[in-house]
């Protein structure tokens, strides 16, 4: 079998493994809860009473739910599979530990862009948020919520059978974020110390780009955003193929 055939029977599996979670997990209570609801409450209860317009807000309101909507499916999905069983056939199938991690990362791909699609739509629909360029947004979305679905398929690479284990450990991570990467304090305001830890979040990019989408200009220049991202996939990538191997020979 030559190369591109491997590589093609991979993708069918990894997509395989997406479409089984997108039919099981999309609609579980634990992650609309997560994924959706608690992001959302925590946004409004951070800018309530900030006298701001809607194109200054709803930025960072993608920003944190692309974060925890699709960080919020492989914590559930996975130690639910290995409870059951299911996970053990797939890493016994004729498949890689690459294709396993991107089929999971994908799902919380494609879960976080639908959830993000809505908000992006609801603000534009209902609220008239002025846009300068969608290309900065689409790109910020896609590229965030595959890294933070890699980065939940990472943590989740911990043999547990208890989705609130690997939740516990996500949100270790997630909190902290959300307030080192300029959604709610402008990189501009925070010292100099604050920048530096800022620079070694994901996310920090992410908001940019979006915050670039809405409002033309970045703290950063977009190029150095979606390399950063596309670093920070590929890092994910391989420690959680790396994790995955070791906890599973």
């Amino acid at each position: 079998m030559g190369l591109q055939d491997r590589i093609s029977r991979q993708l069918v599996a990894a997509w395989a493994i997406a479409k089984k979670d997108i039919t099981i997990y999309y609609l579980r209570p634990g992650t609309i809860m997560g994924g959706v609801l608690f992001p959302l409450f925590m946004f409004l209860a951070f800018t309530a009473g900030k006298l701001a317009s809607p194109a200054a807000l709803i930025p960072g309101l993608i920003s944190i739910t692309t974060l925890f909507s699709a960080s919020s499916i492989e914590p559930v999905s996975i130690p639910i599979e290995r409870r059951t069983g299911t996970f053990d056939r797939l890493l016994s199938a004729p498949i890689s530990l690459n294709a396993l991690v991107l089929g999971e990362s994908l799902s919380g791909l494609l879960y976080s862009v639908c959830i993000a699609s809505v908000v992006f739509v609801a603000a534009l629909i209902i609220l008239r948020t002025p846009i300068v360029s969608i290309v900065p947004i689409v790109l910020g979305v896609l590229l965030s919520s595959f890294c933070f679905a890699t980065m939940a398929s990472l943590f989740a690479a911990y043999p547990t059978e208890s989705p609130g284990d690997i939740i516990s450990m996500v949100n270790l991570v997630r909190f902290p974020l959300i307030f080192i990467s300029g959604v709610f304090i402008p990189l501009a305001v925070l010292p100099s110390f604050g920048q530096m830890i800022a620079y070694v979040s994901p996310l920090t990019y992410a908001n940019d780009l979006i915050q670039g989408g809405y409002h033309g200009k970045t703290v950063l220049n977009p190029f150095i955003d979606l390399a950063m991202l596309i670093v920070f996939i590929l890092i994910f990538q391989v420690v959680a193929n790396y994790l995955y191997k070791r906890f599973n020979d």
